[in-house]
């Protein structure tokens, strides 16, 4: 860091750098709060979500005791083929946004099946897409946990180091300048005792 020079044009950019700093604190604050309250929200929906995930796995378990039935094979019955994801900026983040779900279902047999199977099927279809909206959930909560981090470090830069640390610059300049005005006067006031007494002499 360079060594703080004792004038009037370094108390003048102090004093510039400290309106700066003050000006940009709110904003930075106010940015703060809204990265906080839209990390509250992922952190909620994410809880809605996996509430329905526990929802779905005990209404499957009502309502389709059938799957004990290991004699009929439901290996690879649907899966995921493709996940189309946008970005949202929230707040000055980036954050990704689920625009859609391709779940693609195995061919079978409609009569060498039970008929049950085909509410499973749907069933499986709901629950791979929930699981695929959890997961971009949680990628979502995870960059906004970032962004809060990185807005967090930058509020208190200028809360705890730039704006005191310009403070105290500004106030050692004043106390140099006033006190170099004060020799002055004091050294002035010595000239002139001195010239008087040389007039005298």
């Amino acid at each position: 860091m360079a060594r703080l020079q004792l004038n009037k044009s370094s108390l003048a950019r102090e004093a510039k750098h400290l309106r700066t700093y003050e000006g940009f604190l709110p904003s930075l604050d106010l940015k703060r709060q809204q990265l906080m309250a839209e990390r509250a929200k992922a952190a909620r929906v994410i809880t809605e979500t996996r509430k329905e995930i526990e929802s779905f796995r005990k209404q499957v378990g009502q309502n389709l005791p059938m799957l004990a039935n290991l004699d009929v094979d439901l290996t690879d019955l649907a899966r995921v083929t493709d996940v189309k994801l946008g970005t949202e900026n929230v707040v000055g983040t980036r954050l990704p946004s689920l625009e859609g779900i391709d779940v693609e279902v195995r061919p079978y047999a409609l009569l060498a099946k039970p008929h049950w199977v085909d509410n499973v099927v749907a069933m499986l279809r709901d629950m791979l897409e929930i699981r695929v909206r959890v997961q971009v959930e949680e990628k979502r909560l995870a960059c906004l946990e970032a962004a809060v981090k990185t807005i967090t470090q930058r509020v208190n830069l200028f809360d705890k180091v730039l704006i005191p640390r310009a403070r105290a610059n500004i106030k050692r300049i004043k106390i140099y300048l006033s006190d170099e005005e004060m020799s002055a006067v004091v050294r002035s006031k010595i000239s002139k005792k001195k010239r008087a007494a040389a007039r005298q002499a």
